[in-house]
């Protein structure tokens, strides 16, 4: 068994953070670190003297599916951009670009110093073949992976205050604003299983998950039968949870007492595996009853901002002792594939929001990048921090970048000063797939090439979506006023945000 040594990198450890890390030599037997030490030896060698070696950064929240639309949208309320994003809105992809789609999204984390996602992917209509296009790109880049097919089983505006009343019945039925129905609950839950079960092990980087796409898009069955299923395979749930106010509207409407949470709790799924993305418009009770269950959040400052949907409150989820991720999330809603943005917001909010208090900061940062969001998507012993036994999934950054000179503070300034330009090198399970900034593992000026050739047809397609959302949008945005206006007992927009 070949033995690489990374040698002479500063290595810095989100659980125990030096201003200036220790020039450490770190050695990767069978993609596992083996030992972090001085003078180690090693059959091959790479030199990184004058960089700073961190765990692999991990997205807690992605979705592949819409990789190839960022740039396109301007902010706006989060049922306009489902109109305009979501998968079921467009003809069903060709093979290559969904190939091409998850190639771009996992080589740009890869450049900004991320080994590992979860991929929270919209498969529509269900088709195989096509979870084998996205896990085969997977493999062929070499970036590790959490899968889950974002499924639901109830109409897509279940979720959404005021439809019915804003919307012109002739309308309603036209309007793509989530998930579609995929099947009843029965049906789904033996789909989900079926697709664990055939891709278990055919993937070395890929673990599975389940994905319920929203609560407010699943019938009691189906959420009762996810819970079942993640507890006889042991496997983590992901779902979107409070993303925005019109969600604790409906939540306030619909359940019984209120609660979102409390009714993921009557279901089953409210536990040690489940994962709520976004989680803005919880209330404390509901943060205690997270944090009593052993439940967990990955929070997605950038696109929550972007889709005007507000401000988790990160200091009480850290205060109550709810595990915490950061993400990514849509391409389309946040733009970049960067936790380095994701980092700086998480800390530069929390800052704005103390009123004076003490506040979450860079090392809080930089632990929901690493060890907190490997924890959320289930891979808490296995990725998160650069130690003997764990898997070798490092990102190397150049200390000779503007953003790190002079080095008075690593943690500070790889959050607030640095934004991916100083990635080098990246290894996922002890295999280098960037060197000096560029792709091991693929041709990337030929995915450029392929990306330009998918592109007309895509931008066709984007056309007649934004033609036909037009119709709907001035619908929308009364609807999303009436949320505004709607008391749910908290507050999550910044002052003068609204």
């Amino acid at each position: 068994m070949s033995r690489l040594v990374i040698r002479g990198a500063r290595v810095l450890d989100p659980l125990s953070p030096e201003p200036r890390p220790a020039v450490r030599d770190i050695a990767i037997e069978g993609g596992r670190v083996a030992a972090v030490g001085s003078d180690l030896q090693g059959a091959e060698v790479l030199e990184a003297r004058h960089m700073l070696a961190i765990p692999g950064l991990v997205s807690s929240h992605y979705h592949s599916h819409d990789t190839l639309l960022k740039g396109c949208f301007a902010p706006m309320p989060l049922e306009g951009w489902f109109m305009h994003a979501v998968p079921p809105n467009y003809p069903k992809r060709s093979r290559d670009e969904i190939r091409a789609r998850v190639l771009a999204g996992a080589l740009e984390a890869l450049k900004a110093g991320i080994t590992t996602v979860q991929d929270m992917a919209t498969v529509y209509p269900f088709d195989p073949a096509e979870v084998d296009t996205i896990l085969a790109a997977y493999d062929e880049i070499g970036i590790r992976c959490v899968f889950a097919l974002q499924v639901a089983d109830a109409p897509g505006s279940r979720g959404v205050p005021f439809w019915d009343d804003v919307m012109p019945p002739t309308l309603r039925a036209e309007a793509t604003l989530s998930v579609k129905r995929a099947g009843d609950a029965r049906e789904l839950v033996s789909r989900l299983e079926d697709e664990w079960r055939r891709n278990t092990a055919r993937h070395p980087r890929v673990t599975w998950g389940l994905g319920p796409a929203t609560p407010e898009n699943c019938s009691d069955a189906f959420l009762e039968g996810l819970a079942d299923l993640s507890a006889r395979g042991d496997l983590p749930v992901f779902s979107h949870v409070y993303e925005s106010k019109g969600n604790a509207v409906t939540a306030r409407k619909a359940y019984a007492g209120g609660s979102l949470v409390q009714h993921l709790k009557r279901v089953g799924i409210l536990g040690p595996r489940f994962t709520a993305a976004h989680a803005v418009w919880l209330t404390r009770e509901e943060v205690e009853a997270m944090a009593a269950a052993g439940a967990r959040v990955t929070l997605n400052p950038v696109c929550n901002l972007k889709s005007k949907s507000g401000v988790a409150p990160i200091g009480a989820y850290l205060s109550a002792g709810v595990p915490v991720g950061l993400g990514t999330d849509n391409s389309s809603c946040s733009d970049a594939q960067s936790l380095f943005t994701a980092m700086k917001l998480f800390a530069l909010l929390s800052a704005a929001g103390s009123r004076g208090g003490p506040h979450p900061g860079s090392e809080d940062a930089f632990r929901a990048a690493t060890v907190g969001s490997a924890e959320v998507i289930g891979l808490g012993r296995e990725i998160g921090r650069i130690e003997p036994g764990r898997k070798a999934d490092i990102a190397l950054l150049d200390l000779t970048d503007p953003a790190f000179m002079p080095l008075n503070d690593a943690t500070r300034q790889l959050v607030y000063s640095e934004c991916g330009r100083a990635v080098r090198h990246v290894l996922v399970d002890g295999k280098v797939v960037l060197r000096d900034g560029r792709c091991t593992t693929l041709d990337e000026h030929a995915l450029f090439a392929e990306i330009e050739q998918l592109l007309p047809r895509l931008t066709e397609d984007l056309s007649a979506v934004r033609t036909r959302a037009a119709r709907f949008l001035p619908y929308v945005e009364d609807a999303h006023r009436r949320v505004l206006a709607a008391d749910v007992g908290l507050d999550r927009y910044p002052p003068g945000a609204v």
